[in-house]
């Protein structure tokens, strides 16, 4: 529990009546529907007060959908939503609708599914992202390491106004020398000040998440970053094969606990705030 006021910047809710998210594994406990209300009681537990809802599906359903959960619980202050990002006509079409929605603040689409490994390169791509930027809307990553990692930096330079936003501090790697490679390739991202990252989503496939198996990323990212361009993301329901949101909070809070505490303001709602252009307090 905490008594200071924070943001989860990354937050999932998902319906199987809406979509079938093709990506969910058959069994397990992902293959579920997570309400709003669901979502509500981990952050009550937690004490965090509000949360920006991240799409979990390459649809406009899915994107329609969080944008409804937006309109009942004035808790979710925010939605990234999905855009047809190498079609530029039809991600025009798609912004103007979505951006007549006041909780829609940015984009992201799966690059980690997708086949292309180009797909940030693509001129398609290149194009609808311009057009982000103008509009000021910023591009969220994930899973980006290791096909997509170095491309964030290019992309950086390529559109200097574009604010681009790494989740999940890119996936670091549990092994050593992937750790290494992954952090020279996170270091050249952190140079260009137009990206971000979240301080999120850190769990391994077969590696407990704790503090010891997250501080090596996490003061990585300190460092490369510092506070002002991290923000704190729970990752909620992605966490349930690791403890839950609880245990990924406790994991994530104490170690940016170790910050000042207007270090620790940024990281656990200011960057977020000015990131995604939410009100100072929506609260």
């Amino acid at each position: 529990m905490t008594t200071e006021h924070v943001l989860d910047t990354h937050l999932h809710l998902w319906d199987l009546t809406v979509s079938a998210y093709a990506w969910l594994p058959p069994d397990g406990p992902l293959h579920s529907t997570f309400t709003a209300e669901r979502a509500r009681a981990e952050l009550d537990a937690a004490g965090v007060a509000e949360a920006v809802l991240v799409q979990a599906e390459d649809s406009e359903a899915d994107t329609a959908h969080m944008l409804a959960q937006a309109d009942r619980h004035d808790w979710i202050v925010g939605v990234v939503g999905w855009v047809r990002l190498d079609d530029p006509d039809t991600a025009a079409r798609q912004l103007d609708r979505w951006q007549r929605h006041p909780a829609f603040r940015g984009v992201r689409h799966l690059v980690h599914d997708d086949p292309r490994d180009d797909f940030l390169r693509l001129p398609a791509v290149r194009r609808s992202l311009a057009m982000l930027a103008r509009r000021g809307l910023p591009l969220d990553v994930p899973d980006a390491w290791p096909r997509h990692l170095a491309d964030v930096a290019e992309l950086a330079d390529a559109l200097p106004d574009l604010r681009i936003v790494v989740d999940h501090l890119g996936k670091p790697p549990a092994d050593r020398d992937a750790f290494a490679a992954w952090r020279q390739t996170l270091e050249a991202v952190a140079a260009r000040p137009n990206v971000v990252a979240k301080v999120s989503g850190l769990q391994t496939p077969g590696s407990p998440l704790t503090g010891e198996t997250a501080r090596p990323a996490v003061e990585a990212a300190f460092e490369l970053f510092g506070p002002d361009r991290l923000m704190y993301g729970g990752d909620w329901p992605m966490t349930l094969g690791h403890g839950g949101y609880g245990h990924a909070w406790r994991v994530l809070s104490t170690l940016v606990g170790e910050l000042s505490g207007a270090e620790r303001a940024r990281v656990l709602a200011g960057t977020g705030r000015a990131v995604y252009g939410l009100p100072e307090r929506a609260r």
